[in-house]
């Protein structure tokens, strides 16, 4: 029998959680099968309308259609209906088709017909590229030794290329500055993924392993905890306000990443600066009038950008979430009031006058900017509304567990 105040504790989170799988699987899912895909020339649109329809002037980004690919392939590993199968494999057959180059790695942009418009490397890509073979692989299990064997070459080229002389990696030969935490932290997410679920977990477990250990010892500013976006070769802050920004959005999802590591290897300290981090976009990323996170602060947490993406309101969620499960009595449900917090703040976004869709930016003075959904946002919505979902999971089965009667004491 479950606790009465657990089920009070809970049932704010529950309730959230559940307006927003309904609105996942009932409309966002559906529209964005119909209309975020090319049925001509195939893969998935940048954007769609405000009024549901694609926007056909864009270019395509490589990092949208592999995370495309996760969303419909997660979808159907969550048991959703649709054709999830025949999206995934499709998105995933026009990524290779457009933007695979003949060294392995993966271009920057293609037009609307797949000619590519910008070959050139980017490390973000490569680690959406290896983060989408992991949930592609365990989606169609027939072909995943093919993704292991296509993500450990990818991650081979990658060392023999760009590896950094200290760790992790630089992002162009000859060396460009600055060197950026935010492309490792997807491939920290992709290791995690990998390790999660290959046939040979080694290498995943030491790219882990190096970026936790670089995350920990560089991105994160040993003083006052918050993590920093652009370096030096040398890892130190890049020079001038850019070596200053600090993403409220970023350190949720550093905070969600870590606390993933640091529960797998028992370390205390990974689990100390997530909660660190944490706490720095509570107390100064969220906007007292709007009640969402915003973009940018400083390295004195003084604020750096004030507009208010959609982004970063998902990377809260799942922070808190996973801070809830990692905790226990009050300290749960301050973190669960957090995670309650997070949905309301996204859910805001989702209102738009065609089910589905989202908007992406609010400006300093809470107004919606009148623009197309950008496909990007949908896999950290789809991530962070599966995490809520496995949270509440977790809790509700763990209250469980713990109010159940031994037999013995029934005689």
């Amino acid at each position: 029998m479950v606790d009465s105040k657990f089920e009070v504790q809970t049932a704010p989170f529950a309730r959230q959680v559940e307006t927003l799988e309904t609105w996942l699987s009932e409309a966002a899912l559906p529209l964005w099968l119909e209309a975020g895909r090319d049925p001509v020339r195939g893969g998935f649109y940048e954007r769609i309308q405000q009024d549901g329809q694609p926007s056909e002037a864009d270019n395509r980004r490589a990092r949208v259609q592999p995370r495309q690919v996760y969303c419909f392939a997660a979808a159907g590993a969550r048991g959703w209906a649709g054709d999830w199968r025949g999206a995934a494999e499709s998105g995933f057959a026009w990524f290779e088709k457009v933007y695979r180059r003949t060294d392995g790695f993966y271009g920057n942009l293609a037009s609307q017909n797949g000619v590519p418009i910008d070959a050139g490397f980017d490390l973000y890509n490569q680690a959406f590229a290896l983060f989408a073979f992991a949930e592609f692989g365990t989606a169609f299990p027939e072909r995943k030794a093919e993704m292991e064997a296509k993500a450990t070459a990818l991650l081979q080229a990658l060392k023999q290329t760009y590896a950094h002389p200290e760790m992790g990696f630089e992002e162009a030969v000859p060396v460009s500055l600055p060197l950026c935490s935010n492309p490792h932290m997807h491939l920290f997410e992709a290791a995690l993924a990998w390790e999660a679920v290959a046939a040979d977990p080694v290498p995943w477990t030491a790219l882990a392993d190096e970026i936790a250990s670089l995350a920990m010892t560089r991105f994160i500013d040993a003083g006052n905890g918050g993590l920093r976006e652009f370096f030096e070769h040398d890892w130190a802050p890049f020079e001038g306000d850019k070596g200053r920004i600090v993403e409220p959005g970023h350190q949720f999802e550093w905070a969600w990443l870590l606390c993933r590591w640091g529960e797998s290897r028992g370390n205390t300290e990974a689990l100390a600066k997530a909660r660190r981090l944490f706490a720095i976009g509570v107390d100064h990323g969220i906007c007292d009038q709007r009640q969402v996170a915003f973009m940018g602060l400083y390295d004195d947490f003084s604020v750096s950008d004030p507009v208010a993406r959609l982004w970063p309101q998902t990377e809260w969620l799942k922070a808190a979430g996973i801070l809830a499960r990692q905790s226990l009595g009050g300290e749960r449900f301050a973190y669960l009031q957090e995670a309650v917090r997070a949905c309301v703040a996204l859910r805001k976004y989702l209102e738009t006058p065609v089910p589905g869709l989202w908007f992406d930016k609010l400006s300093p003075k809470g107004e919606f900017v009148d623009e197309p959904a950008p496909a990007s946002s949908f896999y950290h919505i789809v991530c962070a509304i599966y995490e809520a979902q496995d949270t509440l999971r977790a809790l509700v089965g763990e209250e469980l567990k713990q109010s159940a009667v031994p037999l013995d004491t029934c005689q």
